[in-house]
């Protein structure tokens, strides 16, 4: 049985996906306003492997991603560099898709871009007006109600009124309530716009995903994950807006990854204080990082960057991969033995159950638990189960001693 912490019930809750053996899984990409630091790669790596175990169960999953590739940062990224808009988005994506690639992590079923999905958005902020959760100003930009929605604040236990402590309030006098989030942005001069029924401009950031999600899946998934910074606003405005919509729930589930966190402040483009993928992959392997990723924090608890820890996980990762090229060079030097067969059926051959008298029997022995140990090692090295390698190499060992030690006995 599959289990799964929801943070919206803050519990372990058996996995029942909606529609029986299929699995709808969502996860918040990148907005693209520089390249990715290690703790979108972590992200990333976290919902391409849990993509990854739902198949090994058995589920077939539609597993789904995006880009933000319009938005603030974005376009003062434009105007720094003097590249259009969506060049210079165009260009990051090739970048990052390069570094995750570089990381073993698979594309998604469904790519998502917001620039491709005007329409949709559009219409989305046109039925939440109609139903009375959203409105539009006489200056174009267009924000939702907030206070329409009864269950805001149930994904992160905040009440309304705490609201204004925990986010930053974007005080436009347009406003019917500083909470209200924009849906739609009025074009100002020297931004990229679209035309709309409110006029010229682009979407907000919260609106885009529930509009992908909807293109992608409709009106309710399985799966939404994201980074726990994400928790608020971003995902309780999600939900404000999507089942004001359609009045289901949107997901069943919500999953959040921690956070990598540099001297105790998170890591992140505006604090300056990230690292690029490439600069740990190119000094110590892929392999070194992603052990490391995995290895270094449970996946809903923060993790603390260190290199030495990173040098440890190199080393640890040599040693292993030595013993593993010695079993299979050893495993290549007694391929010309004989068949390898279980134990019980060794003695059972051996003239009077003596071991000793049946010539080659114990190498054929060591030769089948080696290639068992291998397997094992392959095994777990490719699903990066670091921590259980060494008990395999250690049980084997313990193994083959046994055989030897009862070989000698009966000699005496």
């Amino acid at each position: 049985m599959l289990r799964i912490y929801n943070t919206m019930t803050r519990k372990k809750e058996q996995f029942v996906p909606l529609n029986e053996g299929k699995v709808t899984m969502y996860a918040c990409g990148i907005t693209v306003s520089g390249e990715a630091h290690i703790g979108h790669a972590y992200q990333a790596l976290i919902y391409d492997i849990i993509r990854k175990y739902l198949v090994m169960s058995g589920y077939d999953v539609t597993y789904a991603r995006n880009y933000t590739d319009v938005d603030d940062k974005i376009i003062a990224k434009s105007h720094e560099t003097g590249i259009p808009a969506d060049k210079y988005a165009e260009m990051m994506i090739a970048k990052i898709d390069h570094e995750m690639r570089a990381l073993q992590v698979d594309d998604p079923d469904v790519w998502l871009k917001a620039t491709c999905t005007m329409d949709g958005i559009m219409d989305f902020i046109s039925k939440l007006i109609e139903k009375g959760h959203a409105y539009a100003t006489n200056e174009g930009d267009v924000y939702f109600a907030v206070e329409s929605f009864s269950g805001y604040g149930k994904l992160s236990g905040r009440k309304l009124e705490d609201a204004f402590e925990s986010v930053r309030i974007e005080n436009e006098d347009n406003k019917q309530n500083p909470l209200d989030f924009a849906l739609w942005k009025s074009a100002k001069e020297g931004e990229p716009y679209w035309e709309s029924p409110w006029g010229k401009g682009r979407p907000g950031w919260h609106i885009e995903c529930s509009a992908m999600n909807m293109k992608a899946f409709g009106d309710q998934i399985d799966i939404h994950g994201g980074g726990r910074d994400l928790i608020f606003p971003h995902h309780e405005n999600e939900i404000a807006q999507t089942e004001a919509l359609t009045g289901k729930t949107f997901a069943k589930y919500w999953i959040h990854n921690g956070l990598i966190k540099v001297n105790g402040q998170k890591m992140s483009k505006s604090l300056g204080n990230y690292i690029l993928p490439s600069e740990i992959y190119e000094r110590f392997g892929v392999d070194t990082m992603r052990y490391y990723m995995i290895g270094a924090a449970n996946a809903g608890e923060d993790m603390r960057y260190n290199e030495n820890d990173v040098k440890s996980t190199f080393r640890n990762l040599q040693v292993i991969s030595n013993v593993h090229q010695y079993l299979l060079v050893t495993a290549e030097a007694l391929a010309d033995m004989a068949t390898a067969v279980p134990l019980a059926q060794l003695a059972a051959e051996a003239p009077e159950g003596k071991l000793q008298n049946a010539l080659g029997l114990e190498e054929r022995y060591v030769l089948s638990q080696l290639h068992q140990c291998i397997k094992k090692m392959d095994a777990l090295m490719s699903t990066y189960a670091l921590n259980r390698v060494p008990a395999v190499i250690q049980d084997f060992f313990l193994e083959i001693s046994h055989v030897y030690i009862q070989l000698i006995w009966e000699k005496k």
